[in-house]
């Protein structure tokens, strides 16, 4: 339901990754992904913090995979709209 709005509404979605942190001490290693969201509508454009996090798992190296590395555990930390500019 949710694509299919968005794809009805002609909206579009960009997500621009300021940083990644890591943490390769223990195991699971567990990573934190800070970027913002910025979604294009025909009345307006959204800015959203996003903050997202999961586990990585060690997995085989592969074409499709060449970091090895498999996540779990994804979660979304933060997601607060910043500010809605009108078009």
């Amino acid at each position: 339901k949710y694509y299919n709005r968005l794809i009805s509404t002609n909206t579009s979605q960009v997500l621009t990754v300021d940083s990644i942190s890591c943490n390769f001490n223990t195991y699971p290693y567990e990573a934190v992904v800070y970027g913002t969201q910025t979604i294009y509508r025909k009345s307006n454009v959204t800015e959203r913090s996003l903050v997202t996090a999961c586990s990585l798992l060690n997995t085989v190296r592969s074409d499709r995979n060449p970091q090895g590395f498999l996540i779990t555990k994804f979660r979304v930390i933060n997601n607060e709209t910043r500010r809605t500019t009108p078009r």
